[in-house]
């Protein structure tokens, strides 16, 4: 295996080399790529919630190789997404993966205390998202008061973060009830999760599951799936509750009964028999979150967790990687949407590219940690 994790490590590191130059001369923040060069986010300009994806994947470079001109592009679009923070209005729960990524990954690999300043900003800005009816609004507008989403479990890393640094408990305690409702009202008995919940803002009372991202309401959408999976893992080792482990391996037995022989992964897991609808992205974090589980667990079941995530990974290397010169990014067939939402269907997307490259650092011990609360 180590041949063929350092191989796509290497073209993925050369790849991006050439791409932070392409990236900085276009001077965005690359959401995706086509045509030869970066596109960026579909909507809400630096405000748009996957901004942190590409100075994560500097950041990780940075961290393996200590090559300067991952940490210069890192830096540049540093300065582009703390604009952001005087914006306000535009900003949600997903500053977690906006700035844990950046700012957050700034400080922990340089100390810079800067950058420690606004990723704390950040995790005041998830705070104040909390309703005390037990959930973290996702979306602003009036209309959605009440909207959670199972993406969140990821951005609870930002509270786990900033309750270790600053040593107030707070952050730590909201991320546990925001993750105890998610395991009550988002999981099911089969390990599968639903995208969103609508409750009650003034009760905490849920009250519908709409599909949200995924195929129909009642499905099983394969990224909010690997956010599942993934988070839960993540909280379990940053709270240090057995508890949300528990959970992660019910999420990753139910991802993993799914993958589809070829390794690769469905947009949602009960999607219409012979519609072709992949999405990488899932792939690429569920391989992550099952290689943290299994150093979690350990033993036998650690082994199979860590076959999946391999299994994941070389159909994501074999069958849908760009290594040519030409494509600024790596994975194709990413799909943001089920139902096309403008987002981008079966095209290369930055996110997938960040979690294949994470999911490749894990694997050969330089993984950056940037999940994590120290």
């Amino acid at each position: 295996m180590a041949n063929w994790v350092d191989t796509a490590f290497e073209r993925a590191a050369s790849k991006f080399a050439r791409g932070a130059k392409l990236a900085a001369q276009q001077g965005i923040i690359p959401y995706k790529s086509e045509g030869g060069r970066y596109v960026p986010s579909p909507f809400d300009g630096n405000s748009w919630w996957t901004g942190g994806f590409w100075p994560g994947i500097m950041w990780q470079l940075y961290h393996a190789t200590g090559e300067a001109v991952y940490k210069t592009e890192a830096l540049r679009v540093e300065e582009l997404l703390t604009r952001e923070l005087m914006t306000f209005d535009l900003l949600n729960h997903d500053v977690g993966f906006m700035y844990m990524l950046s700012t957050g990954a700034h400080h922990r690999l340089t100390g810079d205390e800067a950058a420690r300043t606004n990723t704390l900003h950040a995790a005041s800005l998830l705070m104040g998202r909390f309703n005390p009816e037990g959930f973290i609004r996702a979306w602003p507008g009036k209309e959605r008061a009440g909207y959670a989403i199972i993406d969140c479990m990821m951005n609870l890393t930002l509270l786990y973060w900033a309750s270790r640094q600053t040593g107030d408990p707070r952050y730590d305690k909201v991320a546990r009830i925001h993750a105890d409702t998610t395991m009550r009202e988002f999981l099911r008995e089969d390990g599968s999760s639903c995208h969103i919940v609508v409750f009650d803002p003034e009760t905490g009372k849920a009250l519908e599951r709409p599909r949200g991202q995924g195929y129909a309401e009642g499905s099983s959408w394969s990224r909010g799936q690997a956010w599942a999976l993934y988070g839960f893992t993540l909280a379990g080792l940053n709270l240090g509750e057995s508890k949300y482990i528990d959970a992660a391996r019910r999420c990753a037995r139910y991802f993993m009964a799914h993958i589809r022989e070829d390794g690769l992964t469905d947009s949602d897991f009960c999607q219409p028999e012979g519609e072709e609808r992949i999405d990488n992205i899932a792939g690429a974090c569920a391989a992550c979150g099952l290689l943290e589980l299994a150093d979690a667990v350990g033993g036998e079941e650690a082994e199979t967790y860590r076959a999946a995530a391999e299994k994941l990974l070389r159909a994501l290397d074999t069958l849908c990687a760009d290594w040519s010169e030409e494509a600024p990014g790596i994975l194709q067939k990413c799909t943001a949407s089920y139902h096309d939402d403008g987002a981008g269907r079966h095209v290369n997307i930055l996110y997938g590219d960040y979690f294949f490259v994470e999911a490749l650092c894990k694997l050969r011990g330089t993984d950056a940690r940037l999940w994590m609360k120290d």
